[in-house]
């Protein structure tokens, strides 16, 4: 009999209407690191389930060709994916990478990301986001 599998870590859903990015970008706050930027924007209930944070990505041409934008993305959704849990449940986030993202990517991979994610994920507990 093969043992039981861990339960998969539950991944917080996707932010992919252009409204809801808009939203969090114009009534949302900002926490800004040295390579990515975190937009925060607290849902209220309406109508909506509060169960999840949504996830939305923007990558843009300045941080590198598309192999380097995709690989800036994929460790971004690990990262997010690992520390779901620090964030309100009740939260729509936009991390936006800054131009050196890429570099800390190639230098780094996924602890460094993880590390900087996690000050500002600190950073914006500590302002009341």
């Amino acid at each position: 009999m093969e043992p039981a599998a861990s339960a998969p870590r539950k991944r917080p859903r996707r932010l992919s209407r252009s409204a809801d990015f808009e939203r969090v970008y114009r009534q949302g706050r900002s926490i800004g690191g040295r390579y990515f930027v975190l937009h925060l924007f607290p849902r209220d209930g309406g109508g909506e389930l509060k169960e999840d944070p949504r996830l939305g990505l923007s990558v843009s041409r300045k941080v590198g060709g598309a192999v380097e934008r995709n690989k800036v993305k994929r460790l971004l959704r690990t990262a997010v994916d690992e520390l779901v849990e620090q964030f309100d449940p009740a939260v729509d986030v936009v991390v936006v990478a800054r131009t050196d993202a890429g570099e800390l990517c190639e230098r780094e991979g996924l602890a460094g990301v993880k590390r900087e994610l996690s000050e500002l994920i600190a950073d914006a507990g500590k302002q009341g986001a």
